[in-house]
């Protein structure tokens, strides 16, 4: 399926808006982490083919958006953002703040991709390939937080559940770039 230059811009705009109110919200570390994730699935999404299906990636979209769910709770009740803030010198973002609201639903698009990847609309692809490589690539700077604290290394904020989200995410990754219906026989249903 080919791209529509629309999709694209949308996809851009959508990844600037992403970047943008992150940075607001959380300075150049949170900018640069969200650029990690929505523009390196963007590029991703620009460069590979979309044969996947969403039956493809079923399995592990919905393990990972569990696990996603289960890695904010744990970022929410272990204090995650006063420790990134001890980090970085930004302060909190306060959590009903218009622009923290914005970016939870501009998060919460990835919610869409049941519904436009069966349809075959290019931007749930581009969805997909965003959420996967968000939670498969920049929530692992997790293990990366403990180095810029004093101290022994140690856990960070929401370190735990990302040993399993990563690597379901990864999965997620792997299916949409080398779907079954490539990798072997052909599927009947």
């Amino acid at each position: 399926m080919q791209k529509r230059n629309t999709v694209i811009a949308l996809a851009i705009l959508y990844t600037i808006a992403v970047v943008a109110i992150g940075y607001v919200l959380l300075g150049a570390v949170g900018a640069g982490l969200f650029t990690l994730g929505f523009l390196g699935g963007l590029i991703v999404w620009l460069a590979m083919p979309e044969r996947a299906t969403f039956a493809d990636i079923r399995a592990p979209f919905f393990i990972t958006l569990g696990l996603f769910v289960l890695h904010k709770i744990e970022e929410r009740e272990l204090d995650f953002f006063p420790a990134l803030s001890s980090i970085t010198g930004v302060p909190v973002p306060e959590a009903g703040s218009p622009l923290a609201i914005l970016l939870y639903v501009l998060a919460g698009a990835w919610l869409l991709v049941p519904l436009l990847m069966p349809r075959r609309h290019s931007f749930g692809y581009y969805l997909a390939w965003s959420f996967f490589t968000s939670m498969g690539v920049i929530e692992l700077a997790h293990f990366a937080f403990p180095l810029f604290r004093d101290g022994p290394y140690g856990y960070f904020p929401g370190m735990a559940s990302v040993m399993l989200l990563a690597p379901a995410a990864w999965w997620g990754l792997y299916r949409m770039a080398v779907p079954p219906a490539t990798n072997g026989p052909a599927r009947t249903a």
